[in-house]
């Protein structure tokens, strides 16, 4: 085995889950390069080296990749828009692990999505079983990590989900809203990737919180954390649809996706296996009330329309 060279990459360390990531590599006592396709959103002093992620550059991909010992892989994206396509998404992931290949790295770590599958009728699962395939033909060791809904620190969902509540006479759930769902706290899925870039072998792990509630019951307890009156009705899969769409265009932003709700609704957002984190969402929620949905977290203007600081 090759010796630890001290370095760690992680795609995005300052955006979401990656800037978890790469927070916890640094009070590891790592030295942590990022490459981004945002570097000037590096916050002042900090200690991560910021590279431009370059897909279309496979020399300067794999430099920015020389003497580090894990890629820790966040990059994905969430709908398409623009040119930034699911199909787009496995062929840069293809190019990403073929660069980490013939940089040396020695292991990579893969944020992927539970239940992942090349014939899923749903591009963003489709896609991710692809980009695992890509993986896998790579020849690096590396571990797969296959969350299905994260939550705390600024993450989108849970937030907006409060701020509707906050702001709406009343939030429609679609169908019965009794399927489940096995939210992740995302300092605990940093926790779970560290771990497994620090082990050998390959492996994949889904990563699960410590509780399984219906969506329904997951929108009550945010709900009355929050001191909110807004009524919660079950309405038909499509009418959900139509009024995501609808209020996505009023707020200028992705609410919700056909495919997110449908996969959701499909049990998608669910396993069966052992919690793998250990923060429970309803608590996390209650300690969180007060300043959980002042804001609304627009995804679009995160990454789509932020300009250059």
């Amino acid at each position: 085995m090759a010796a630890d060279t001290g370095l760690d990459v992680v795609t995005g360390a300052f955006g979401y889950s990656g800037s978890a990531i790469a927070a916890r590599l640094v009070r590891a006592g790592r030295r942590v390069r990022t490459i981004t396709g945002h570097p000037e959103r590096a916050p002042e002093d900090t200690p991560i080296e910021g590279r431009r992620l370059a897909f279309e550059d496979p020399a300067g991909l794999a430099e920015s990749l020389e003497g580090a010992t894990t890629l820790y892989n966040t990059y994905w994206v969430r709908f398409e828009h623009g040119g930034a396509t699911f199909d787009r998404a496995v062929s840069n992931s293809r190019a990403l692990f073929g660069a980490a290949g013939r940089a040396g790295v020695q292991r990579i770590v893969h944020v992927s999505i539970t239940h992942p599958s090349a014939d899923s009728p749903f591009g963003y699962f489709r896609g991710k079983a692809l980009a695992e395939r890509a993986l896998a033909d790579s020849g690096v060791p590396h571990a797969v990590v296959r969350p299905a809904i994260l939550f705390g620190g600024d993450g989108v969902l849970i937030n907006n989900i409060a701020w509707l509540l906050r702001h709406l006479p009343v939030f429609a759930v679609g169908g019965s809203g009794s399927y489940r769902v096995r939210p992740i706290h995302v300092d605990d899925l940093a926790r779970l990737c560290t771990d497994l870039g620090a082990a050998t072998g390959d492996v994949v792990v889904d990563a699960v919180g410590p509780e399984r509630p219906a969506f329904v019951e997951m929108v009550e307890q945010i709900r009355a954390a929050v001191g909110s009156r807004a009524r919660i009705v079950r309405v038909p899969g499509p009418l959900l649809e139509a009024a995501a769409a609808g209020l996505g265009l009023a707020m200028r932003d992705v609410l919700l996706t056909v495919d997110e709700y449908r996969a959701m609704a499909r049990g998608l957002a669910d396993t069966d296996g052992p919690a793998t984190g250990t923060t429970r969402l309803s608590r996390w929620v209650t300690e969180h009330a007060d300043l959980l949905g002042r804001r609304y977290a627009n995804e679009l203007g995160r990454h789509f329309r932020r300009t250059a600081q």
